[in-house]
């Protein structure tokens, strides 16, 4: 049933009972696969009285398949965990709210209160059996091991005594019953201070050293990012979930804000999504400045675990392969990040998948636990890949018919893992004594990440002694290798300071990357190198330059960030993120500096990189600059709506006033993002410039003469024509169905032509079966297309609306009826509430006959 790639053969490597609804896997050096189990998620809880479990698998005859299966450890507190890392003899289990380690100390491979350790490494993570909180461990190239937490809020303490503040106005004890585990909720500590002097929001991405001291938040407001790979050279990928069609994969660089909610975290992008975004480009906040790219947005689904394959088996061709799983699309994507700029560019493709025709069931956006038919081959469901020590990959299959909805379907708890290797593989690990120098370094060689990070651990324990062996391997041909040793030598004597020093000048940027990024982790003196590499050819090795400014001070810091201004080439996203990074805290000054080099003073003759550069620092000196560019038309529109978000994001007197000259006499867009701005923050940003009565003053806005208009969608009758599976019988006649068709163009695009209201139809007849279109035309309520959810508005004067909210703020943008967006002042709205049946008329309502149907559906398979 599966699709792999020509040379390579996926073979079943263990199954149930063997183990249960998979969650999360690690691999030893051994070659045993450990397992955490959500046997009791959700509604589920207490499923198994005991607790949840984590298994271990062994193949004992080399098969190739797993024949043994033992417990680890099971205990009620643990519910659906959602994370496992093998590091030696350390297990880390991620189970909210703690990040707890087990030490197998007799290394039986069960844990034994009265032998082994128990110990609850950080706790204050929320989201107790909740898919939004405590992720999977993964060990850095440095040595330090990072994690992931959802964006259910939390309040973490690290064993130096620092604290962490997270949260935004994502309440999961609201949203899909969490067990409650704290008297704080997470909209409570948004834009709350953390002791590390930074506001942190959402999702985030936590690194520590293995003792739980000097935690650092690396980068955040993410929506559910569930696992990240982190290379040999220090970079992060992972991927993030949204429940509307903008999941994404995306290389995560340090400080990197995801961008899911505003800045403090009390705004929901719905809240701040301007006229003319699209739905992605508003979910991740694309347009505003410090937000990082978006990577690859791929649409709906529930990305899931994530690993990064450095060599093995495979051969050649796969070695530096991203691996993302994807839940509800039955696949394991393969991307082979390829540097641009000072990012990556990132094509997705299939490795494997059970659903090439990508015909979907009991996902989210085919409407849930409705669209399961069981019509597809298999409820593949990956949850999480990991590469092996004998170079292979596995992964573990979740088998449910459901994927998403914090549900689950499969009271048989199925589950298994599969493995990837080229045909006729014959599984060969080396037997690892870690105690042995050759072993470690052995080791350290290893296709599994956490065997890596055993090795390193080891290895630095032995300090300089160390060097010599370690020092060599900067000569060996695998440039991952390469990568590793420079971090060990960073942390081992100050000869192998010396050595990795001496790496900054590699011919391989990613090596110079490395060597930096090493130096960094540790703390060695990095100014005087950053000044020389700040000059770099590599706008990656720029980038982490640009990044290490953050916290140093403007004068040591000033020329360095100059000289990387002068590197923006004015399309970079990536870099001139890193950049902005680089200058928090001194924008008013580098803005100063800029502006002194700058000899064109007329603001709409500026060079796309200039005016980049100042948008990213939106200094509020520069306002009249930003309203000079947002008036001339002659510039093309983007840098036009740039100027106006640089001045939407200015909280002085004179942006307010530009903007309000921008409501009244531009046009376009500017004008519409304009008066956005104005009507969104004038009670709050601008609230003493005298915004609001100047609103009113000038027929833009004035909440108390707003005219809503009712628009109400009548329910469904009990439909009067046949089955779907009779109408499919009909002939249909393409040209008389364009003329049917036209009723549609009233709430759908087809084509170049209708109104941007439902989803959009063209290429919807072709990626589905004519008894799925047919039925979204005669019963449009049994399955609502994600993110086109309609809501109930009644407002206290008895008008009642039902539309697609377009934003949650005050005021409250609601589409209705054929496109038309309505503006409703919050303190109108008496109630607001889901509607739970689709804001489009049936077949029956729109008057249209059985024949009639078969003639649109006719049409609509041509467009």
């Amino acid at each position: 049933m599966f699709v792999v790639p020509e040379g390579l053969e996926i073979t079943l490597w263990a199954r149930a009972p063997l183990l249960r609804n998979p969650t999360n896997l690690d691999i030893d050096a051994r070659g045993r696969i450990w397992v955490t189990e959500g046997v009791n998620y959700r509604r589920h809880a207490g499923r198994d009285a005991a607790g949840d479990r984590v298994v271990v698998l062994e193949d004992t005859d080399g098969d190739g398949r797993a024949d043994r299966s033992s417990v680890f450890v099971q205990e009620p507190g643990l519910v659906a965990p959602l994370g496992i890392a093998v590091i030696d003899d350390r297990v880390v289990v991620s189970n909210a709210p703690d990040l707890i380690v087990f030490t197998d100390v007799d290394r039986d491979g069960k844990f034994d209160a009265r032998v082994d350790r128990r110990d609850v490494l950080l706790t204050g993570f929320n989201g107790r059996n909740h898919d939004h909180a405590l992720h999977s461990l993964t060990v850095g190239p440095d040595g330090l091991w990072y994690f992931n937490h959802g964006n259910a809020g939390a309040h973490v303490t690290d064993r130096s005594g620092r604290t962490f503040r997270v949260g935004s106005t994502y309440e999961p004890i609201a949203r899909g019953n969490a067990t409650p585990l704290y008297g704080w909720k997470s909209p409570e500590l948004a834009g709350a201070v953390s002791d590390d002097g930074r506001v942190h929001t959402g999702g985030f991405l936590m690194r520590v050293r293995p003792d739980g001291t000097h935690a650092e938040i690396v980068g955040h407001n993410f929506r559910n990012s569930y696992e990240q790979a982190i290379t040999s050279f220090g970079d992060v990928f992972q991927s993030d979930n949204d429940d509307e069609p903008g999941c994404r994969v995306a290389f995560l660089p340090e400080h990197g804000n995801a961008g899911f909610f505003s800045a403090d975290g009390r705004r929901y992008w719905t809240a701040d999504r301007r006229p003319g975004q699209s739905v992605p480009v508003a979910m991740w906040h694309q347009e505003d400045p410090g937000v990082m790219p978006p990577g690859d947005i791929y649409g709906p689904g529930s990305p899931t675990g994530v690993a990064f394959y450095e060599g093995g088996a495979l051969g050649e061709k796969w070695r530096g392969l991203l691996l993302v799983c994807e839940a509800s699309l039955n696949v394991v994507f393969g991307y082979l990040p390829v540097p641009d700029g000072a990012g990556y560019r990132l094509e997705r493709f299939d490795f494997v998948t059970t659903n090439p025709e990508r015909k979907f069931e009991g996902v989210d956006f085919a409407g849930g636990a409705r669209s399961i038919r069981n019509q597809l081959k298999t409820f593949f469901r990956p949850s999480d890949v990991a590469v092996g020590p004998d170079g292979a990959i596995y992964v573990a299959d979740w088998f449910d018919a459901r994927s998403g909805g914090h549900d689950s379907l499969d009271d048989s708890l199925s589950g298994a893992i599969y493995r990837i290797a080229p045909k006729g593989f014959t599984p060969r690990i080396p037997k690892l004594d870690l105690a042995r120098p050759a072993d470690q370094i052995a080791a350290l060689r290893s296709p599994a990440v956490n065997v890596r990070g055993a090795a390193f651990a080891r290895i630095r324990a032995r300090g300089a002694s160390a060097v010599p062996e370690i020092s060599a391997l900067l000569a060996d041909p695998d440039r991952y290798l390469r990568a590793r040793a420079v971090f060990l030598l960073a942390q081992l004597d100050p000869a192998g300071v010396g050595l990795a020093e001496r790496e900054l000048a590699s011919a391989d940027p990613q090596q110079r990357v490395a060597a930096f990024r090493a130096l960094r982790r540790v703390g060695q003196p990095i100014l005087a190198h950053a000044r020389r590499l700040a000059a770099d050819s590599s706008a990656a090795v720029r980038r982490e330059v640009a990044l290490a400014m953050r916290d140093v001070p403007w004068p040591e810091s000033r020329e360095i960030l100059l000289e990387l201004a002068r590197g923006y080439d004015g399309q970079d996203r990536w870099y001139l993120e890193a950049w902005g990074t680089g200058c928090t805290g001194k924008e008013a000054e580098i803005y100063a500096a800029l502006r002194a080099g700058q000899t064109e003073r007329d603001a709409t003759r500026w060079s796309p990189a200039f005016a980049g550069l100042l948008w990213r620092l939106v200094p509020a000196d520069a306002a009249n600059d930003f309203a000079a560019r947002a008036r001339a038309t002659q510039l093309p529109e983007p840098a036009r709506l740039a100027a106006v978000t640089a001045l939407g994001f200015t909280p002085t007197s004179t942006a307010a006033a530009a903007l309000l000259d921008l409501a009244v006499n531009a046009d376009g867009l500017v004008r519409e993002q304009a008066r956005w701005w104005l009507i969104n923050f004038h009670s709050t940003r601008w609230r003493e410039f005298g915004v609001t009565a100047a609103l009113r003053e000038r027929g833009i806005y004035d909440a108390d003469k707003i005219v809503v208009t009712a628009s109400i969608i009548p329910p469904a009758p009990p439909t009067q024509l046949p089955a779907p599976t009779e109408i499919a019988k009909l002939p249909g006649d393409a040209a008389r169905g364009a003329q049917l068709a036209t009723a549609c163009l009233m709430c759908h695009r087809i084509g170049e032509r209708g109104v941007e209201y439902g989803p959009t139809l063209t290429g919807f007849a072709r990626r589905q079966t004519i008894e799925v279109v047919i039925n979204a035309i005669v019963s449009p309520s049994s399955e609502i297309a994600h993110g086109y959810d309609g809501a109930e508005i009644t407002l206290h004067d008895g008008t009642i609306l039902h539309g697609l909210e377009q934003s949650t703020g005050d005021p409250l943008y609601v589409r209705t009826a054929g496109g038309t967006t309505q503006i409703i002042p919050a303190n109108r709205v008496k109630s607001n509430k889901p509607l739970r049946r689709s804001l489009m008329l049936s077949a029956d309502q729109l008057g249209f006959s059985a024949q009639d149907v078969a003639d649109i559906v006719g049409y609509l398979g041509t467009q």
